[in-house]
């Protein structure tokens, strides 16, 4: 069985954009698309509700470009159990309270039995002091988090231990 992994909507926005001249940014889009080009299929991928309406904003070309790339994509549900967690990580101090959205993504994936959550959000989601207080939370409320990367720390071989407590929704 492959692991399951989250996308959140970095990874959709980094593979659609136009290439940057931030040159972090633009190795990141880099990065990010020979992991969709040579690497996504080594895993079962979900997104959610909350990264289509995230992809649907702004230009609407863009927006266009974000969607193609989603199409076909399952999806896990935003449900009681989900928003209870979304409080607690706020509640707890793991995300501000402007970072709501960010706290849903993680919910999303911790609720869901997700292996990996993949993302470039380094401010809110993919940072050491974030993983570790997500990691404290979840496991407060009978959860286990799941892994948050990016595509550059996300290994090549996989090494992981199957979840037996999936419960995503599709």
């Amino acid at each position: 069985m492959k692991p399951i992994l989250y996308l959140e909507t970095s990874i959709i926005s980094y593979l659609a954009a136009l290439p940057s001249r931030d040159l972090i940014v633009a190795a990141h889009q880099q990065i990010t698309c020979e992991w969709w080009a040579e690497r996504r299929d080594r895993y079962e991928l979900f997104v959610s509700e909350l990264v289509i309406l995230e992809a649907r904003r702004g230009d609407p070309n863009a927006a266009r470009r974000r969607m193609a790339f989603l199409d076909g994509l399952k999806r896990l549900s935003i449900n009681e159990q989900v928003r209870f967690l979304v409080k607690e990580i706020i509640k707890e101090g793991c995300l501000p309270i402007k970072a709501e959205n960010d706290a849903v993504h993680i919910a999303l994936a911790a609720v869901h039995g997700v292996d990996y959550l993949l993302t470039w959000n380094c401010r809110h989601i993919a940072n050491a002091l974030t993983r570790q207080k997500v990691t404290d939370c979840c496991r407060r409320h009978g959860l286990v988090a799941s892994i948050i990367s990016t595509p550059e720390e996300l290994p090549e071989e996989e090494n992981h231990v199957e979840r037996s407590d999936c419960g995503r929704d599709t």
